[in-house]
């Protein structure tokens, strides 16, 4: 923990959208993924965030991924029989994402990360302005 909070409250918040960006960006890498096996089909994943309290302050929340959860939604099942993964039936499975979504969430996170990185770089001009004012 550092002597000024902001930056813990930030650092908290860049960490969680790294992780919200690496997840989606994991999902849309295997949106065209296919097995002959249902069960083995990539599912997507979103993160879980949740506040905690930043030091001793009740009223400074920092936000942490407290774990990151696999879809439920079943697999996509596709007739291809030339397909080199097909079942015995000819039959391949995917994964149900949705890239549009995916990449709505992704601008989403990239948004978040660019505020956390701004609130970053604004409270360090702030603590050298405040260092400077000694001089």
């Amino acid at each position: 923990m550092s002597g000024l909070p902001i930056f813990d409250v930030a650092g908290s918040a860049l960490a969680a959208q790294s992780v919200r960006l690496n997840t989606v960006a994991s999902n849309l890498a295997n949106v065209d993924s296919t097995s002959g096996d249902p069960a083995k089909v990539y599912r997507a994943r979103e993160p879980v965030f949740a506040a905690f309290q930043v030091g001793d302050d009740p009223s400074l929340a920092g936000v942490q991924v407290t774990r990151v959860d696999e879809s439920r939604s079943p697999p996509l099942k596709r007739y291809e029989p030339g397909n080199p993964a097909a079942d015995a039936q000819g039959y391949v499975y995917a994964p149900d994402i949705d890239p549009v979504a995916q990449l709505v969430n992704m601008i989403s996170a990239s948004r978040a990360y660019q505020a956390d990185v701004e609130m970053v770089n604004t409270a360090k001009e702030l603590a050298l302005s405040t260092l400077n004012l000694g001089r």
